[in-house]
């Protein structure tokens, strides 16, 4: 494993300028397929409360094994640093320091033996795949469970003196009462009556080491040493308690974890003594993170889509918080962009990640009355923050267009252009020549000034009159912008490496323009955005950028579905690829898990709103269509219902249309369970653009 290096001067000069218009150097290879999909995707990010070291998720592709393993590393600052593996299972996530900093814990399926890669696997074949929580000392030695049982722990938290666990897994049944389930339903799924409630429970580490050390006559029980403190009808998302140890802040979601309402949704307090969890916001919003502030008395707290101030609509992130008054007040209120991931700072107040535009950068906001103010630092994209409840110290993941994503520790939040460097996961892609790109702006119809982002095949920066790839982010909720990403979803870094020149627009409906241009597409969920897309193709044309002659189109989920609409309003296409994309809306939002979501943007359920989900479906202007399309979707896909991609497939093949459909099977609406699978996607779509454009060349 290599150790981390400090960054240099010259390292950070580059740092500045990942927009260069310099050409390809000499002597640099290209990115291949390969290079692509072994890149290390970085998932998140925890600093020790001195600031003086991190841990680190990851995951990567395992070939051998068809799946993605997830590791943690450790980085010690001390002398030079160093980063080395904490756990080898390749199974394990979710780590989180306890208070004082002596103990890691962390979620993994693997058998309570299993400390390596070969144990793990064993361990999955025989279907122990039940999440648990598992601790390690930070000062080393191995990894020894703190939960056990059938029941996967769903969320979990560190009391304040570090001594305890609590958790939350599905409330359980005893031998009898699974024998009797079994007895009278068989393998029938009871849809909804299954599911049940969660119980909150917790365990002192002292006891489940003593568990685990093998010196107890006799195996420990899976509610050995295990407490009653709380209940909750709903699902625990997620865990956390308050720095004077009082209080349990619970979050809850929907049992099924399906987004049809957001009743489920909200922020309880529970005593950490025991007791009835007493609602704190319930707001019409599906909640994300929460973290106390250090004074125990305010919650922080962000929302993925809905609203706090009243009936649901989907703005761009916020970021709120709470006391235990139920007063609820906003963070960054005055900020036009979308800010994102955050982390309460040492003196209570915000850092955060703001995407404004195709940036997302830092800002920090010291109180509620006070400016939520970007901060020095490199152009590109800031991620996955966190901050040290002891230190002025900050970790997080930064990545531009020609960086690929590594993590960076920073002594304080207000020194970030000298942030240190303290992993090498994608070091082997400095050696390859990498697309560079630029933001690209045009006018809408309506005179809304709208952005995407250009990036060129590598050696290409500037060239005009290039062969174009317009590839829609999904979301709708999202943006493209100035990042180094690199799986089957965002490949655009890819097919510039194949000679493509990729269009990223930032339609209507996209964050990090305010709140307005986010929900501009209600109720027109594509003939609106489509139109932005449409136009801003035109002026690509216009400027003499794009080849007119040699134009394709992509993208999946939503981007999918604007795809699909697109190809019914022009054959100016030569080819297009799409993925797990609606053609129609009705059978899509009985199927979707966000069905409020779907209800939102067409203004209406499909008996309230009938003609929008007609004159906004694709199906109906099928014979409009002329570019062949290349389909793809997860076989278990309940986000968007696979029976869409068989929909668009059967009306491309009944006109003799050219198409093909790729079904991955035990893939959800994300293709992330078997590495294969993503990267057959990409390959073939690609294949699939060449083939249809290389006779016009």
């Amino acid at each position: 494993m290599q150790t981390a290096r400090l960054a240099s001067a010259s390292f950070l000069f580059l740092l500045w300028a990942p927009f260069s218009t310099a050409q390809t150097a000499p002597g640099k290879a290209l990115l291949t397929l390969d290079e692509f999909f072994n890149t290390v995707e970085i998932i998140g990010v925890r600093i020790a409360p001195d600031g003086h070291a991190v841990v680190i998720e990851t995951s990567r592709a395992d070939w051998e094994a068809s799946r993605f393993r997830t590791d943690l590393w450790l980085y010690r600052d001390a002398g030079s640093g160093s980063l080395l593996p904490l756990t080898q299972s390749g199974h394990d996530s979710s780590p989180e320091w306890s208070p004082d900093g002596r103990w890691i814990a962390f979620l993994s399926d693997r058998s309570p033996a299993a400390e390596t890669h070969k144990d793990a696997e064993q361990a999955a074949e025989k279907g122990e795949k039940a999440e648990q929580v598992y601790v390690i000392p930070f000062s080393g030695g191995e990894a020894f469970p703190v939960t056990r049982g059938d029941e996967e722990v769903h969320s979990f938290a560190w009391s304040a003196d570090s001594r305890t666990i609590y958790f939350a897994t599905r409330t359980p049944w005893s031998k009898e009462q699974k024998e009797a389930y079994k007895k009278e339903w068989q393998d029938v799924v009871q849809f909804r009556e299954e599911e049940r409630g969660d119980v909150i429970r917790r365990i002192r580490i002292a006891e489940a080491q003593h568990c685990s050390s093998g010196m107890t006559p006799k195996p420990c029980e899976p509610d050995t040493g295990v407490e009653p403190v709380s209940t909750t009808p709903f699902r625990a998302k997620h865990l956390e308690v308050s720095p004077d140890g009082r209080r349990l802040a619970l979050l809850t979601q929907s049992r099924t974890k399906r987004w049809e309402s957001v009743a489920e949704w909200g922020i309880y307090l529970v005593d950490t003594a025991g007791g009835e969890p007493q609602p704190l916001v319930r707001p019409q919003a599906f909640l994300d993170d929460l973290r106390w502030a250090p004074d125990s008395r305010h919650i922080f707290f962000s929302f993925t889509n809905g609203s706090v101030e009243g009936p649901y609509q989907d703005t761009q992130p916020r970021i709120y918080c709470v006391d235990t008054n139920r007063e609820i007040k906003q963070w960054a209120s005055k900020f036009h962009g979308a800010p994102a991931s955050y982390a309460p700072s040492l003196e209570g107040g915000l850092i955060a990640a703001g995407q404004l535009g195709t940036e997302a950068q830092i800002y920090s906001q010291n109180s509620m009355a006070g400016e939520f103010a970007p901060l020095p630092g490199w152009p590109g994209t800031y991620e996955h923050i966190s901050a040290a409840a002891h230190s002025p110290s900050l970790a997080f993941v930064y990545s531009s267009l020609q960086k690929p994503a590594e993590v960076y520790l920073a002594m304080n939040v207000n020194d970030l252009p000298h942030a240190r460097r303290i992993t090498a996961f994608n070091q082997f892609l400095s050696d390859e020549a990498l697309p560079e790109g630029k933001p690209y702006r045009w006018t809408a119809d309506d005179g809304v000034e709208v952005e995407g982002m250009l990036i060129y095949p590598p050696g290409k920066f500037g060239v005009k009159h290039l062969r174009m790839l317009t590839l829609i982010h999904g979301g709708p909720n999202d943006v493209d912008g100035n990042r180094f990403k690199a799986d089957w979803y965002y490949w655009e870094n890819m097919a510039a490496t194949q000679g493509w020149l990729v269009f990223e627009p930032n339609y209507r409906g996209s964050i990090g323009y305010g709140d307005q241009f986010a929900n501009n597409i209600v109720p027109n969920i594509v003939s609106k955005p489509g139109r932005d897309i449409i136009e801003g193709i035109d002026a690509l044309v216009k400027d003499g950028i794009a080849d007119p002659d040699r134009l394709t189109l992509g993208g999946y989920s939503y981007g999918g579905y604007l795809t699909n609409w697109l190809l019914t309003q022009t054959s100016r296409f030569k080819a297009a690829v799409t993925g797990a994309g609606a053609v129609e809306h009705a059978v899509n939002w009985g199927n979707d898990d966000t069905t409020l979501d779907d209800a939102y943007f067409l203004g209406g359920r499909p008996w309230e709103a009938q003609p929008r989900y007609n004159d906004e479906a694709a199906l109906w202007q099928m014979n409009k269509v002329k570019t062949p399309t290349h389909i793809v979707s997860g076989a278990d896909d309940i986000r968007v219902y696979v029976g869409e991609s068989y929909l668009l497939e059967r009306a491309l093949h009944d006109q003799g249309i050219p198409s093909k459909l790729l079904i991955f099977p035990g893939e959800g609406h994300g293709i992330d369970k078997n590495p294969w699978h993503g990267k057959i996607k990409v390959r073939e779509e690609l294949k699939w653009l060449e083939r249809w454009t290389s006779r016009i060349d």
